[in-house]
């Protein structure tokens, strides 16, 4: 991972600069104001700094725990802990011993119990049961994601169990290897590091981090178990890493031609029509942009009732439609405007004959109108839930991730899993009912202090 900071005259300008030397993968790690020290600060004018980082290939260490120790070299301090105290249970130190404080609070929790040395629970995987329509020859696309789901189960199980090894054996191996060799203070800062490794991912695991992406973020980490490191260095790391895996929220684009047709696509309950009214809101009475709507579920005679009240609201109008034929015909009456929300029928991932209705309904679209597909889904949904209907829409479009309900749930696990499951960008969460305040873009550094056991 490759790290740096830039300044500019805006934040645009600082992003920009970030970018230029980074790429479009950038992830934008922090933003802040910098004013100048002294008298002269008061009359100097505010400029910005933003803090990027580029996921690099880092080897992972094979070799043995000798030449770690031997050979370690010095790293540079790097400087991003979390703006926000995060709370992670702290292992128990034996005293005496001077720690410089981190700026990144470690806090005991009695969630945890930081003396019992025992191995983090192994969840147990439910069994996937492939239908005779999925199996392996067949011509459905659902038989590649059944078979995708079977590989990543196993996949979690062998990683966990590696994982839980590499750390017992390192601390064995340390004691005999070295034995009289390392000092006291050495084994017990070792000893420290691997008791606190285990406490975050019980803590993540916890928060319903899936164990396959926790063994991938401490398998960097534990390259830093070395004497001169300490626990301190562990969790900006981690957190850092959790970032880069989230990258930057990608949201509705208006620059190129008119209009922009933005689809909302999800299964029922989800709060579709209910986000398309909150971001339309956004668009219209913040960035003072025309924009329109078109509904597409004819099921429930309520959703459309439902949005021709926002409409009616925004002073927007409002089609609705019955086939590919009109889609297009209500794009080419809305040309003009700059962006056109179309409201999807949610249906059940299970239901074949609204699945194929929607794909449909996608494929139509002339390719001469600009379009951006949105997945909505509730944070609330069990994972394995979720996993069914990511893999039923996969077939559907590609699309960007919207999650609703954040506030009715507590567990934010969900969120990285199905981002790294589906490989799709993040855009916006909402986080109640009223229209049009709750909602907002994905916030990365938020929602990583979350899982850490922050506020």
């Amino acid at each position: 991972m490759t790290i740096n900071k830039f300044q500019g005259k805006t934040k645009e300008e600082a992003i920009e600069k970030a970018k230029a030397e980074f790429g479009p993968n950038a992830v934008i790690m922090n933003v802040k104001e910098v004013k100048a020290k002294g008298i002269m600060g008061l009359f100097s004018p505010v400029t910005y700094e933003v803090t990027a980082a580029i996921e690099a290939k880092e080897p992972i260490y094979t070799g043995n725990v000798s030449a770690m120790i031997t050979h370690a070299k010095p790293r540079e301090n790097i400087n991003l802990a979390a703006d926000e105290e995060i709370a992670i249970p702290q292992p128990m130190r034996t005293p005496p011993r001077e720690v410089v404080k981190p700026e990144v609070t470690i806090q005991p929790s009695a969630s945890v119990q930081p003396t019992v040395m025992t191995q983090p629970t192994v969840a147990v995987q439910p069994e996937v049961v492939v239908q005779s329509d999925y199996v392996e020859g067949g011509t459905d696309k659902r038989s590649k994601y059944a078979k995708l789901r079977r590989h990543d189960e196993d996949k979690t199980y062998e990683a966990e169990k590696k994982f839980k090894e590499r750390l017992d054996n390192l601390s064995e191996l340390l004691e005999q290897k070295f034995g009289e060799s390392v000092e006291d203070e050495t084994r017990k800062t070792v000893s420290e590091e691997i008791n606190f490794i285990r406490m975050i991912y019980n803590t993540l695991l916890k928060n319903e981090v899936n164990e396959k992406y926790i063994n991938q973020v401490l398998d960097e980490v534990e390259k830093f178990i070395r004497p001169g490191n300490n626990v301190d260095m562990i969790l900006p790391n981690i957190y850092q890493k959790l970032v880069l895996k989230f990258g930057q929220p990608k949201t509705i684009e208006l620059s190129g031609k008119k209009p922009n047709v933005v689809f909302f696509i999800g299964p029922t309950g989800v709060g579709k029509t209910t986000t398309i009214a909150k971001i339309a809101s956004k668009y219209k009475v913040e960035y003072n942009r025309k924009v329109a709507f078109i509904t597409a579920d004819t099921y429930r005679i309520a959703a459309t009732e439902q949005l021709r009240v926002y409409a009616n609201i925004l002073d927007a109008p409002m089609s609705i439609v019955y086939s590919v034929e009109d889609i297009n015909e209500a794009i080419e009456k809305y040309q003009d405007y700059d962006l056109i929300f179309v409201d999807t029928a949610g249906f059940s991932h299970k239901n074949e004959q609204q699945r194929n209705d929607t794909k449909r309904l996608l494929e139509g679209v002339k390719e001469e109108y600009r379009k951006e597909v949105y997945l909505v889904l509730s944070a609330t949904t069990k994972y394995n839930d979720l996993l069914d209907i990511v893999d039923i829409y996969n077939e559907i479009s590609s699309y960007k991730l919207i999650f609703t309900k954040l506030d009715e749930t507590s567990s934010y696990g969900n969120l990285l899993n199905i981002k790294l499951y589906a490989d799709a960008d993040l855009s916006y969460v909402t986080i109640g009912q009223n229209v049009p305040d709750d909602i907002e873009v994905f916030d990365t550094q938020k929602i990583v202090k979350q899982l850490l056991g922050g506020k």
